[in-house]
């Protein structure tokens, strides 16, 4: 049985995480539910859960002094990139700053650690327009969380190759799925038009909200994919010192996405088309030819994806 250690854990892909391991191994999680909810956790005596902040320097050197934990999957992050440039510092301590200092408290305290897996965001790619991404293309991030990002990421992996900490990195592309949270500033789009659909059906007025002419596209990638893709790379040696990109190599643009959850709910959601927002990303698309190499397989096509996400959202609707 691991020890397994998640920043985040309660959040949308942390707790869906936690979950997942907590059937066989020991899960502590840290998390100062500023977006997570206890409610997403299978809480029991495999989870061990501890309300605070990765920015908590005696909280965080406690935890990995008293603790030797097998996996680290540092999730924490103010997600917004908005929020990022509002408020550059505070982001700033939780998405570069904590990083830092896990890897120094790791390098002190955790010998027998076998992997920390550090998630990162394809946002650090910018608007360099050559798709699809690759994890060695250019990279030119827009935002402070994007600089932040890549910054930490860097920090991450030279850890491996300058003091041997196993430390292994990844970019997630546009992730969804059950228990993300529509009302957070920091949702994806998909649990947003979700929510308009729930309103629509309980024959409430909503629309939905679109930049632009809804031709921008995105590879949604589904969170039970994306669990798999973390503990494949936790437990690869070949990913050691690695950055992987986390999708599934195919896109879908807004329009088409409305038009296929229409047909999914039997019900068609009103659009207003708004101006497209300055910094706003056109495509994006992943290679992810680098993670298949280590037996990555996406399960979930866009269509069995949100197949799965309407049911698990219309039963939670009849309870």
């Amino acid at each position: 049985m691991n020890n397994i250690l998640i920043t985040g854990g309660a959040g949308f892909i942390g707790s869906t995480l936690a979950n997942f391991y907590c059937k066989d191994h020991k899960v502590t999680i840290v998390d100062d539910l500023s977006m997570g909810n206890k409610s997403n956790l299978d809480l029991s005596d495999n989870i061990r859960f501890i309300e605070g902040s990765v920015t908590d320097v005696q909280l965080m050197s406690e935890l990995l002094k008293n603790n030797q934990f097998d996996y680290i999957f540092h999730l924490a992050a103010v997600a917004s990139v908005a929020d990022s440039v509002e408020r550059p510092v505070e982001t700033h301590q939780v998405n570069f700053d904590s990083v830092f200092h896990l890897l120094e408290l790791i390098k002190v305290n955790q010998p027998k650690l076998k992997r920390l897996v550090f998630t990162s965001s394809a946002a650090v790619y910018g608007d360099e327009p050559t798709l699809p991404k690759q994890e060695e293309s250019v990279i030119r991030p827009l935002t402070p969380y994007a600089i932040d990002k890549f910054a930490a990421e860097k920090y991450v992996v030279d850890y491996y190759h300058l003091y041997q900490i196993p430390t292994s990195a990844v970019r997630f592309f546009n992730v969804y799925g059950p228990k993300q949270n529509p009302e957070s500033p920091y949702s994806g789009v998909i649990s947003i038009m979700m929510d308009r659909y729930k309103k629509l059906l309980k024959k409430e007025e909503t629309s939905f909200t679109m930049f632009g002419d809804g031709t921008q596209s995105r590879d949604f990638v589904f969170v039970d994919d994306v669990v798999q893709a973390l503990n494949l790379v936790a437990t690869s040696k070949e990913s050691l010192g690695e950055v992987y990109n986390i999708g599934t190599g195919e896109s879908i643009d807004l329009n088409d996405l409305v038009s296929s959850l229409d047909e999914l709910l039997d019900s068609q959601l009103p659009v207003q088309f708004l101006e497209e927002r300055s910094g706003d990303i056109k495509y994006s698309l992943a290679d992810i030819s680098k993670i298949k190499a280590i037996g990555y397989e996406p399960k979930y096509t866009i269509k069995a994806g949100l197949e799965k996400y309407v049911s698990y959202e219309l039963a939670q609707t009849e309870k």
